[in-house]
């Protein structure tokens, strides 16, 4: 069952589900923009980027080692701001984190789980947020990596804070065995290797 968003304001409430900072406001106010849709969040974009850069190697995801450390290895960290956006170019692609920590505890009954996904308006210039594996598994502590790329005829500036994805909440059927992401409590785009 997914949550409406009066169920997504009682999961916050209760602790069921954590989002810190917690979007606001809760309603919608004549003049003001609301993160709550009737079944969804929206998330904000962090302030971190990583460029993969072109080069001589290849992913091969049976080396032994981490993905996040391989990533990290090729790639370039940026830093953005409101002041230094970051105009995603047509064909780029980068990883970047949600600005929001999403907690789903697992010592809730029923639990929740949920999935990350793009923006309509966002897709409508033609860049994808997000387009792979939107699954946010029950027990996650961190916050989210977006895969992005931009399809589009002209660059798509980021810019830290802006509305960038969205949340849907899910209950859980059933009490799950706790097998922890391989990116639990990450803080950087990559992952933590």
């Amino acid at each position: 069952m997914i949550l409406s968003n009066v169920e997504l304001h009682r999961a916050l409430d209760s602790g069921r589900l954590v989002i810190d900072p917690e979007p606001k406001p809760r309603f919608l106010a004549e003049g003001e923009y609301c993160p709550f849709d009737t079944h969804s969040v929206d998330l904000r974009l962090g302030d971190d980027i990583v460029i993969p850069e072109k080069g001589s190697f290849a992913w091969n995801l049976t080396d032994t080692e981490h993905l996040a450390a391989t990533i990290a290895r090729n790639s370039r960290k940026l830093k953005i701001s409101r002041d230094q956006p970051f105009p995603l170019n047509p064909q780029q692609f980068i990883l970047a984190t949600t600005l929001e920590r999403v907690e789903l505890p697992m010592d809730h009954d029923p639990c929740l789980a949920a999935r990350i996904e793009g923006k309509s308006s966002r897709a409508r210039c033609g860049v994808l947020v997000h387009f792979t594996a939107p699954t946010v598994h029950p027990g996650w502590m961190g916050r989210l990596t977006l895969e992005m790329i931009n399809l589009g005829p002209a660059p798509f500036v980021l810019v830290p804070g802006m509305s960038i994805a969205q949340l849907i909440v899910e209950e859980v059927r059933g009490r799950p065995v706790e097998n922890p992401s391989d990116y639990q409590n990450q803080i950087a785009p990559e992952g933590n290797p």
